[in-house]
């Protein structure tokens, strides 16, 4: 895909500020697990986050393409303040079409100025992939709805400022069909969060959000009760595929790393880049991440199209993070004793991309989501 004189301009802005204001930090931030803030609200002074967002809020107006364009070059920097704007694109899509007008006039401005994190709850602990079948429940109580139960594996889970929250608002047996949308302030009383210790991406707080007879104004609903899981689904057509070029930013930025090491380490009396057997699997690593950037792209450019994207958005979700692991992999072996070294980003990079394997749709969802597409429900195995 051939970028717009715009869209170069874009990319730069947000690849120069990766690089000389996110890759510096990388280490450390992953090392004290906070979320930075000041970063965040960098990145939306130099208009960064959610330019997909209409100028009314403070967005731009601009296209999937070239939100995804500047996730890659963010992630390049610091794979984890990445899902920062990534996380403003899902759920301000979500906002922007769904929430009420004080909502809308209130959050999404704080969210494209970097002010505002936003967390999407739907994972439970007794699912995650069988995301329609939610137990936590919404009952309806004169001008409010009351929540009670548990959200789990939330990303920006403890440090979130508010929340979009799928509930069930109707019975279990309608599945689907009976889970709502809601948006739900951080400072609601009855809810309550914890924080995990996980392998990789320590800043963005993957945790636990507990409901606690939680009153949410019903004016808090997100469009009609009982169509929540249908926004959310589409919303993920969305994220899966800048989730797929978060990936790629991660990954390149290793392949640079590598190639530039390959040029300057010796044996045998030359540059170890003259031997094919280094070399080669680099080349191969350049190949996957420029397919599957190509993919996410076309992706995107469906979604402006308004054309449908679901398997094309199923296929950057699996093949990106899986690729990009097995690229920085082949990074830290190419780089041999120096790779294995905590001192040098790889191997966080590795951890931290390992975790969109299995967050927000495992590959073998996907694989289910793109077999569907071609037989239909035949392709569900009990």
């Amino acid at each position: 895909m051939v970028l717009t004189d715009d869209q170069k301009a874009l990319q730069e802005t947000a690849r120069r500020f990766a690089v000389e204001r996110l890759l510096p930090g990388y280490q450390q931030r992953e090392t004290l697990g906070v979320l930075d803030r000041d970063l965040i609200r960098e990145m939306g002074s130099l208009g960064l986050l959610g330019m997909d967002l209409d100028e009314t809020y403070g967005g731009m107006g601009l296209d999937s393409v070239t939100t995804g364009i500047i996730a890659e070059a963010l992630a390049y920097g610091d794979f984890n303040m990445s899902a920062v704007p990534v996380g403003i694109s899902l759920n301000g899509a979500i906002l922007q079409r769904h929430a009420n007008t004080d909502i809308k006039n209130t959050w999404l401005p704080r969210m494209v100025r970097g002010e505002a994190v936003i967390a999407i709850c739907l994972t439970e602990p007794r699912g995650g992939s069988d995301a329609s079948h939610l137990q936590l429940k919404a009952r309806r109580e004169g001008d409010h709805y009351v929540l009670n139960g548990e959200k789990t594996s939330i990303t920006f889970a403890d440090r979130a400022d508010a929340y979009v929250v799928f509930a069930r608002t109707g019975t279990p047996e309608q599945g689907a069909k009976g889970v709502s949308a809601f948006f739900v302030p951080g400072d609601t009383p009855g809810l309550q969060t914890s924080c995990f210790n996980d392998l990789g991406s320590a800043i963005i707080g993957r945790g636990s959000v507990f409901f606690d007879d939680v009153k949410v104004p019903a004016s808090h609903l997100l469009g009609q009760e009982g169509q929540g899981f249908t926004q959310v689904m589409q919303g993920f057509d969305y994220s899966r595929a800048l989730i797929g070029l978060q990936c790629c930013g991660a990954a390149q930025a290793s392949l640079d790393e590598t190639w530039a090491y390959t040029k300057q380490r010796e044996a045998f009396g030359r540059p170890i880049g003259q031997f094919q057997g280094v070399t080669f699997p680099l080349a191969e690593g350049e190949s996957h991440i420029a397919a599957i950037r190509q993919l996410c792209l076309h992706t995107l450019s469906l979604r402006d199209a308004g054309q449908p994207h679901v398997e094309q958005a199923a296929m950057c979700k699996w093949m990106g993070p899986k690729y990009a692991f097995d690229v920085i992999h082949q990074c830290i072996l190419t780089l041999g004793h120096y790779g294995w070294s905590k001192d040098t980003p790889h191997q966080q990079r590795m951890r931290d991309v390992s975790g969109l394997e299995i967050g927000d749709g495992t590959a073998a969802i996907m694989k289910l989501i793109i077999a569907r597409e071609h037989i239909g429900k035949t392709a569900i195995q009990y």
